[in-house]
Order: structure tokens, then sequence, then C-alpha cells
């Protein structure tokens, strides 16, 4: 590897028209990370150095991209005359670099960290300037590449100035390459825009040097690695990409996914060993499973951690700040919201869990409601260890339930329960004999005059 650190310049300044979004292209989201966010997510643990090309106007690239790496320098390409001319649209950064120079791309979010390190390592073994290419299914579309019978690449040709002969070939060019050469600018600078669409095609830059003396290698990787997103099409196939990826490796380390194609994950997703996963469960960002926890199907998280060998659903939902203690049950329809539950504690079925803490082998039965909001604002429920909550029960916060308590079913508790005590708050009982033969009696008798 060259001793200097390397740079990335990541391209980002498509305009995606054909995303159909007032949201600039590389911001969509794959696993609820932007695609750019993926791509600087591939470099970060090398390094190195990063410039982020963005278009007139992007500013929320630009924070996207100082939010996910803060070292990051933002160039703005004015004129967006093709990718020669985004590269050198970071030229103050390219001027004051000795080492390595990586192109990437922000709308090629799967390319993985290895790759790139091969790359470079192509540069290592003699190459100045690598370029990673793939074996197209269909390469219509795609700029071919060029090779002698040693595999050594003397140019890139775009499908639009390609012959017949070329256009048969089926290794084609990603766009990702890596430079070792004394300037880079200087090389880009030579690069004409005689072409088919007017445009400065960083793809030249091979013919170029290698007709003044550099050499130029080819490193290939899987189709599915470089895939473009440009539609929404190509955007849902890169997710469906990114979650199988995601999913074995999940199984490699242990968890048990007995459907993984109905499972979604996160780019932060944590799971331990020995996790089971039931069908139809969705991880959203933040979300972490520590060891033995049984999922059950049809469940919903986001922002939550599971306490080890704790048991959870069916259609259960833990939003941000869902705390679930270890060997804790929470259940069917039961939904939790920046509350904690203690180890032990269970909540089966049917409850509204929000804005509140349940010690340890607390229970909290069917129906119950923390009722957290009063319009205004979010008020706390508190329920001490080994309490029962009756079903059908509202606690209107704030409120605290003792350790040891209990509260009766079908209770309005909006006052403080002592520890150990029973609270109660309903209407007694009314019973007349005989009331509801006479009423029938009544209402047949008004039918029939009608």
């Amino acid at each position: 590897m060259s001793a200097s650190p390397p740079l990335f310049v990541v391209l980002a300044a498509g305009k995606g028209t054909r995303m159909k979004s007032s949201e600039p292209k590389v911001l969509h989201k794959i696993a609820g990370q932007s695609m750019l966010a993926h791509v600087l997510a591939t470099v970060s643990d090398v390094q190195g150095d990063v410039a982020v090309v963005v278009g007139p106007g992007m500013e929320a690239v630009a924070t996207e991209a100082r939010r996910v790496t803060p070292p990051a320098q933002v160039f703005v390409q004015a004129t967006q005359q093709g990718t020669a001319d985004a590269v050198l649209a970071a030229r103050p950064a390219l001027a004051g670099h000795s080492g390595d120079v990586v192109v990437l791309y922000a709308d090629t979010p799967l390319i993985r960290p290895e790759t790139v390190a091969r790359l470079r390592a192509a540069l290592d073994a003699g190459a100045h300037i690598a370029v990673l290419g793939f074996r197209a299914k269909d390469p219509t579309g795609y700029g071919r590449l060029l090779t002698d019978p040693k595999g050594t690449l003397s140019a890139i040709r775009e499908e639009k100035d390609a012959s017949e002969a070329e256009r048969r070939i089926d290794l084609c060019n990603s766009g990702v390459m890596a430079f070792r050469v004394p300037d880079v600018a200087k090389l880009l600078g030579q690069i004409g825009n005689a072409n088919a669409k007017g445009e400065f095609y960083l793809t030249d830059a091979i013919e170029i040097g290698v007709r003044s003396g550099l050499r130029a290698g080819v490193v290939e990787c899987s189709e599915d690695e470089v895939l473009g997103v440009n539609a929404r099409d190509q955007l849902a196939e890169a997710e469906a990409i990114w979650q199988k990826r995601a999913r074995a490796q999940f199984m490699a380390s242990g968890v048990t996914m007995i459907a993984p194609e109905t499972v979604w994950l996160s780019f932060d997703t944590q799971i331990a060993p020995d996790v089971v996963i039931e069908p139809h469960v969705i991880f959203g960002v933040g979300v972490t499973i520590e060891e033995g926890v049984r999922i059950l199907g049809f469940s919903h998280f986001e922002g939550a951690v599971i306490g080890k060998d704790a048991r959870v659903g069916p259609f259960s939902r833990f939003r941000p700040g869902a705390r679930i203690g270890a060997d804790a049950h929470v259940g069917n329809f039961v939904e939790v919201k920046n509350t904690t539950l203690g180890p032990g504690a269970k909540a089966n079925h049917l409850a509204y869990l929000g804005d509140g803490v349940i010690g340890a082998k607390a229970n909290v039965g069917a129906g119950t409601v923390f009722c957290n909001y009063d319009g205004y604002a979010k008020h706390k429920t508190e329920i001490g260890e080994g309490a029962f909550i009756g079903s059908n029960s509202s606690l209107v916060a704030p409120v605290t339930i003792g350790a040891g308590a209990y509260v009766g079913s079908g209770s309005v508790i909006t006052r403080d329960v002592t520890p150990g005590a029973l609270a109660l708050e309903r209407s007694s009982q009314e019973e007349r004999p005989g009331w509801a033969e006479k009423f029938r009696t009544l209402m047949l008798r008004r039918k029939a005059t009608k």
C-alpha cells in the first residue's frame, strides 16, 4: 500500500430525475441509511481523506456528508459536464494530496470495503490506474473494458461510442477507479469531450494514461455489488440485495431466522447469537437484541433494546426508548414507547405502555393503558417491583404504583398507590332481578304496534 493515506472522491452531484422525487437521489435510503452514508461508511475504516462532490443547490447532500464524515471536504460541480469534470471539481483536494485517489459514486451503495481494498492492492501490484469491472448478464448501456490477452486494460469505451465488436464484450465498467499517479488533476485535464454526449468522461483517463506509459488494470467484482441506483425499482433491488447480505451475516453468526426472506433489518441492527426470529419481523433503526431472545412473528421494533432471554411478540411494537429487561415477556398487540420493563416483568396482551418504568417481575394485565399525554406534555408512569395491574386498567400519569401493590381490573388510577396496597376505582355493580324479561316484553309490544 502507498505510504500516504488515500483520498476518496465521492461523486454525489447527480440530479436523479428518474427518481421523480423532491429529495436528492443519494439521500434516498437503503436499510434506514442514505445511499451516500452507505458509501461513506465503506471507506470509514480506512485512514484517509474524503471529498464529496455535490451539485448546485444540494445543501442537504453536503449536510449529510458532513454529518456522516465530519472531516469531509465538500465541493460543488457547477457545470456538471461529465464524470471527469465532477472529479476535477475537487481540484483543491487533489492539489494538496500525494497518495492514492479512489473515485466512488454515492448512488452505488453496495460496494464492500474489501473490494475497495482489492482495488488499491492492484496499485501495489504495479498498476497506475485500477478499474473495478464486472461481468454483466446484459451489458447494454454499460461502458466496456477493453483488455489485451494478458488482461491489461487499454481503454474504456462508452456504449454510444463503441463498435459492434466492442459492444459484444461483457466485461463492463462500474465507474469506480483508483489512481496512483503523481498528478491526477493533470491527467484528467487532458480529457476532451469529443464524444456522443459532449461530456468529459473519466473513463478516457485510461486511454490517455496508457498512451503516456501508465499501466492500467482491472479488478472484478459481482454485478450486484456495483448496482447503480437511478430509479425507484433499482432502489428496491439494492434494498433486497443489502437485506439478503445482512440476513446471511447474522445467520452465520448464530442467529436463527425461520423465514429469513421475511425479516427486514436496518444498517445498525445488532443481534446477538442464539436469538430466534420468527417470520415477518421488522427492525427499524437503533435496535439491539441480546442473547437468547425469542421474537415471535409480525413484530416491529425501532430504537429499542431487548434483554437476554426475553420473549416478545407476536404483533409487538416497540418504539424509540423501549427497554425490555432480561427474561421479560411482552406479548401480542402490546405497544411499548420510552418505557423500561425490568427483569422478568410481563405484559402479555393488548396494552399501551408509554413513558414509564415497570419494575422487575411486575405483571401488566390485558387492556392496560398508560395515559401519558394531556394534550400538551408527556408524563411518567412508574410501577414498582412485583406489582400487579389488573386487566382494563387506565393509569393516568404522572402516577406511581408501589412495589407489590395490586390495581383492580377496570380501574382508572389517578393517584399514587402505596406499596402493598390494593387500589380500586370503579362504580359498584347494581343488579335488578327480573329487569331483563320486563324490558324484552316492553320492546316486543312497541315493535308490534308499529
